[in-house]
């Protein structure tokens, strides 16, 4: 499926790192959304609301785990709770929430359960998502609003800085038009639910419907949750023939249209990643 392409060994498309650098701690939520509190009978008797925020770009995984230790609850209970939280999914989106688990800084008080905190989190999705902008921008690009979310959640993963996310929603764009695969180490991540900078031959050849590297089009779901900057960089990306980018080392990704040019920032790529600091600096 990489007509267009030459074998991995000699590519890598994308920056990787992305969810590495939010495990770690290092990405906090850029623009947090004040949510509406969960009321009280009484107010005055109960403490101050704690609050729980959600990063751009957690998998939901993650965002069921963060609800788990702020509720003080076993673990998988969140997961577990999802089915019966009656979200407000878009139909395409067939019950799986990611990419509508909002990033933003939600109260909390002693009445929040893993369903109230989830359907706070799809409600502001909705609210954010499915005004007339972004359904508008959705259609200049051919596409519905939850293919954009996918496309946002790429993007949230794959740019290394706010300023580069306009350009790789491009990226994405031009591959998809000339029929080439979007080979993304992101999805690959994601099948394999892990975050990690390294991405082997064997990888490439999952049998996963994230495998962006043996699937044309995008992935059947969001990966992660997408910020609102993610999303209008999709909306409107940045001009631009790009076919390829890489992070060749940190504050410096290169884009280009250019396979060979491609091909020597990812030999200074794999130059740095061989360099005894480029682990740690790659960690943030």
């Amino acid at each position: 499926m990489q007509m267009n392409t030459p074998p991995r060994s000699t590519i890598r498309l994308t920056r990787r790192g992305r969810l590495v650098l939010i495990a770690t701690g290092a990405v906090v939520a850029g623009a947090a959304v004040a949510v509406p509190l969960l009321i009280l009978e009484n107010a005055k008797e109960e403490p101050k609301p704690r609050t729980l925020v959600i990063p751009e770009g957690w998998r939901a995984s993650q965002v069921y785990e963060a609800i788990d230790k702020a509720l003080a609850l076993p673990s998988g209970t969140t997961g577990k709770a999802m089915p019966t939280a009656g979200l407000k999914l878009p139909n395409d989106a067939k019950g799986n929430p990611e990419g509508y688990l909002f990033p933003a800084t939600y109260p909390l008080d002693k009445k929040a359960t893993p369903q109230t905190l989830l359907a706070y989190m799809v409600d502001t999705a909705d609210k954010r998502f499915n005004g007339a902008p972004i359904a508008a921008g959705a259609q200049r690009n051919a596409m519905n609003v939850y293919q954009t979310v996918t496309v946002a959640s790429l993007v949230q993963a794959e740019a290394a800085t706010k300023a580069d996310m306009g350009k790789v929603a491009r990226v994405v764009f031009n591959r998809l038009e000339r029929g080439m695969p979007l080979q993304m180490d992101s999805t690959i991540n994601y099948a394999l639910k892990r975050s990690t900078l390294k991405t082997t031959e064997s990888d490439t050849r999952i049998q996963s419907p994230y495998n962006s590297y043996q699937r044309m089009g995008l992935p059947p779901t969001p990966i992660d949750n997408p910020g609102e900057q993610a999303m209008r960089a999709v909306l409107s990306p940045t001009p631009g023939d790009w076919l390829y980018f890489v992070t060749v080392k940190p504050g410096d990704t290169r884009f280009t249209a250019s396979l060979a040019e491609h091909q020597r920032n990812v030999a200074e790529f794999n130059r740095n990643q061989k360099a005894p600091t480029s682990a740690s600096a790659a960690a943030g």
